[in-house]
């Protein structure tokens, strides 16, 4: 009898110690969470504006933050969320953002949460100059991920609270498409995650790029006539799934962060008219990608990489080698980042012929990859938890349950 106590003791004690070495043991064996490179970069000051959507959740503690050289020189975070950010001529940053706490609410009950644009003036310290926004029903899946300045004023924007495209100039709705134009719409947009319109950018005059992330699709838009173009056109997850953040890289040409696949992906129109993958990237540095969602292709033919999940950026060549890499606190949530001076441009060098499959991306193991992937979108893990520590973790578990087990037999034959 004594002896079932024994074993059932034990093999609590020796979970709960598996577990704490795990713990232990990564921690202490992670990679230094510093931004670093491989000694091949150009000579260029590394300055990136760069919206975080959250710190340790993704509806708080957001902020835009300007990196020079792997150091913060400053940070606004009046908003609990920060989406896509860009450079403006005159120094000052647009950005993506939701608040919460506000009374003008519209139809809502007040307080309301409100979503729009900001534009911070960095300079002497960084605060909010000018704020345009509006009410809406959720804090989640209603926000303004993106918004871009247009030519001679104006900016255009995407509205996933009523899933549309909209020009705002001087504080008013000028223009705007709406998605029901062309997919089938629920009765009322603001009651579900429906598209999820997240991204629009101008890649002409009066034509725009349009992600519309629940359909795995890509529009091109042209103002006046409505969609020209659908990248994707039957949905084919295997193509693009939940995407985030395209960048035009010219007619024929798009490179997207194709954020539930878990990879980047540049692709081109075939002669049959149909897109297809060109150049995939997994993982860069030893390290898989975890959600990314943005990649931006820059003028000196790297790519930029926000990895969201990872809470890093990184810079890689065609072949998918680590040029330059920031890691960011493990519970930060980087959303998009824009080298400067030349932000997110339209247009850029292409790859298309470059062979990655050789590149180091941490591999795959069968089961625990996917089961890690799932625990991650749901709890704010360390970066250094990989599949080995899932593992051993699962194994932990196995043993105190099993130890409890044996204790509560234990107890129930002793009654």
């Amino acid at each position: 009898m004594s002896f079932r106590v024994d074993r059932g003791t034990a093999l609590v004690a020796l979970g709960c110690l598996c577990f704490l070495l795990t713990a232990a043991l990564g921690a202490a064996l992670a990679p230094a969470e510093t931004g670093g490179t491989d000694g091949t970069a150009d000579d260029d000051t590394r300055r990136l504006l760069v919206g975080v959507q959250g710190v340790g959740s993704y509806h708080d503690g957001g902020s835009v933050r300007l990196i020079e050289d792997g150091e913060e020189t400053w940070r606004e975070s009046s908003a609990p969320v920060y989406f896509d950010v860009t450079q403006l001529d005159n120094g000052s940053v647009l950005a993506g953002y939701m608040a919460d706490g506000y009374e003008d609410c519209g139809s809502y009950d007040s307080p309301c949460y409100r979503t729009g644009f900001r534009i911070i003036d960095p300079d002497p310290s960084p605060e909010v100059a000018y704020e345009w926004s509006f009410p809406v029903r959720n804090r989640v899946a209603s926000e303004v991920h993106d918004v871009e300045p247009l030519p001679g004023g104006g900016f255009v924007l995407a509205d996933m609270e009523h899933e549309r495209i909209v020009i705002v100039e001087d504080g008013e709705v000028i223009w705007e498409w709406k998605a029901s134009t062309r997919y089938d719409a629920p009765d009322d947009p603001t009651t579900t995650d429906w598209l999820h319109i997240n991204d629009v950018d101008r890649i002409g005059d009066g034509r725009f790029l349009v992600s519309v992330r629940n359909a795995n699709q890509l529009l091109i838009l042209e103002r006046g006539t409505g969609v020209v173009e659908v990248i994707n056109e039957d949905g084919d997850p295997a193509v693009l799934n939940h995407q985030h953040n395209p960048q035009w890289l010219g007619d024929g040409a798009v490179l997207v962060a194709d954020s539930e696949n878990h990879r980047v992906v540049e692709l081109h129109r075939t002669e049959s008219g149909n897109w297809e993958p060109a150049w995939v990237l997994r993982g860069a540095g030893g390290q898989r990608f975890d959600w990314p969602r943005d990649a931006d292709r820059l003028p000196n033919g790297n790519t930029l990489v926000t990895d969201t999940r990872n809470a890093r950026l990184v810079e890689v060549n065609e072949s998918g080698r680590v040029i330059w890499e920031h890691q960011f606190d493990y519970r930060a949530l980087p959303y998009e980042a824009d080298r400067l001076p030349v932000g997110e441009p339209v247009g850029g060098p292409t790859y298309g012929d470059a062979d990655t499959a050789g590149v180091d991306t941490g591999g795959r193991v069968p089961l625990l990859t996917p089961l890690l992937r799932l625990v991650s979108a749901a709890v704010r893990l360390p970066r250094w938890v990989g599949e080995l520590h899932l593992f051993t973790t699962l194994v932990s578990l196995a043993l105190v349950v099993t130890g409890g087990v044996y204790r509560w037999r234990h107890r129930s034959d002793g009654a």
